[in-house]
């Protein structure tokens, strides 16, 4: 038998969940004032999740398997604000107030990834977590792209000053709404797969996903991708159709008896939504910015014709000499901003607050001691996304694997050219997608459990 829930119980899960929701909308949290209010928020609700466990929950949170699972995870995740908090302790960090800062959401990121683990582990609360997450990403895209086609181009609480004519939600950069949307698209997909019945393929049960209750569920979809590609983000866009192709390329050479009607689901999501929808929603114009990036300078006759319009390449040169200075300490949780500076050239006529290049900043700033365990922490939620996509007696527990995992690739692509980690909403959504990989194979299902203690 399941406990019932309680009110406070209830109260968390509400609060969780509206938290995920609030998070893009104060520029994706990238602001002091709003990280500071999701660090406390987290400490509220963390305290009121102890403050359960000890009026009698604690033997109901032994019970729970998922828990069980993401403890080593957990561990690593507290292994590096371990190590943030010996860089502000010790002197190590060259700034030393963004390494606090770095500290506060490195714990509260903590503190989420274990109250979702510990909060969302049946199969009922696992599905409101992705379909809240389809949610906030359709109202990011629906606003984002009405934003862009009435030419209003404002952001939540006043005008846009930049990226005029790209849709970018409530972020400020538009490559951060691509990120934001590449991990709730997934969230969306995989929950469409979830939600499939076991009966055989037929043309019929195509129509029924067309047009039927799960037509919201693919309008919304729809909906994510058109703003996607309205963003014009390079590598968001590629990130994403690369990641869809590679996880769903595996998923339907798995599941040889659905294999029909699963393939038939992405090619629908890949041809209908990028063919024959996105082409009226800046599709022309995100080639053209593709085909027309510049890395280098046009030289002819020795005059230089056209300038470069992508610095990026540029930046990542200049900042390597950051990393070889101290590879194993790192110089300080946070401190890109304040010790690139010194280093870049004449040709870098920008300010750059951030390496552009997740993997290279996380090296600089918290050297092999912090990031090695952060590698360790997303490769063990890939593998158990991926081991929860390979159980094929599951349709629910593959599909949910699949959007765990289609997600987390998709933005680890994208961190190779851009700093989505370093906004907090999007990272507390990967954190989230991270606890979503272990919840897809290792939840409850209360209703399974009851119909097999009914048959004995």
């Amino acid at each position: 038998m399941s406990q019932p829930t309680s009110f406070l119980e209830r109260f968390l899960l509400c609060a969780t969940l509206f938290l995920l929701v609030w998070l893009p909308l104060p520029l994706g949290s990238n602001r002091d004032w709003s990280m500071g209010l999701f660090v406390c928020l987290m400490g509220v609700v963390g305290s009121l999740w102890a403050v359960g466990q000890l009026r009698g929950g604690a033997a109901q949170g032994s019970r729970n398997q998922a828990l069980r699972v993401a403890l080593p995870m957990l561990g690593l995740l507290l292994l590096t604000q371990a190590w943030v908090a010996v860089q502000w302790l010790a002197g190590l960090s060259l700034d030393n107030g963004s390494s606090f800062q770095y500290l506060m959401l490195g714990l509260a990121y903590c503190l989420l990834f274990f109250l979702v683990v510990s909060l969302f582990q049946t199969r009922k609360r696992l599905s409101l977590l992705l379909g809240t997450l389809v949610v906030s990403g359709t109202l990011q895209a629906f606003f984002g792209a009405f934003m862009t086609l009435s030419g209003v181009e404002w952001l939540l609480a006043g005008p846009k000053t930049s990226y005029l004519g790209d849709a970018t939600g409530t972020f400020v950069n538009r490559n951060h709404l691509a990120g934001y949307l590449e991990m709730t698209l997934a969230c969306g997909i995989g929950l469409l797969l979830a939600l499939r019945d076991g009966r055989p393929f037929s043309w019929v049960n195509l129509l029924e996903l067309l047009m039927g209750p799960k037509a919201r569920l693919r309008l919304a979809l729809v909906v994510m991708v058109i703003a996607l590609v309205m963003t014009h983000s390079r590598m968001g866009n590629t990130a994403f159709f690369a990641s869809l192709l590679l996880v769903g390329g595996l998923f339907v050479l798995l599941e040889k008896e659905h294999r029909l009607r699963n393939g038939l689901i992405l090619a629908s999501i890949i041809l209908i939504d990028v063919l024959v929808i996105s082409q009226y929603f800046g599709l022309e114009k995100l080639k053209d910015r593709v085909l027309n990036t510049r890395l280098n300078d046009v030289v002819v006759n020795g005059e230089v014709v056209q300038q470069a319009n992508e610095v990026r390449d540029d930046v990542f040169g200049y900042a390597i000499p950051l990393l070889q200075e101290r590879p194993l300490l790192g110089q300080g949780a946070g401190s890109f901003e304040a010790v690139f500076p010194q280093y870049p050239g004449e040709d870098i006529r920008i300010h750059f607050d951030h390496a552009h290049n997740d993997y290279l900043q996380f090296a600089i700033e918290f050297g092999l001691l912090g990031s090695l365990p952060l590698a360790v922490f997303i490769l063990l939620a890939l593998w158990h996304a991926l081991r929860a996509l390979w159980r094929r007696e599951s349709v629910y527990r593959s599909g949910v694997g699949f959007g765990a995992s289609m997600g987390i690739i998709a933005l680890l692509i994208h961190s190779s050219t851009d700093f989505n980690l370093q906004i907090p909403a999007n990272a507390a959504t990967l954190v989230v997608l991270c606890a979503i990989a272990v919840l897809a194979g290792s939840h409850s299902n209360p209703r399974q459990r009851k119909t097999r203690s009914q048959q004995a």
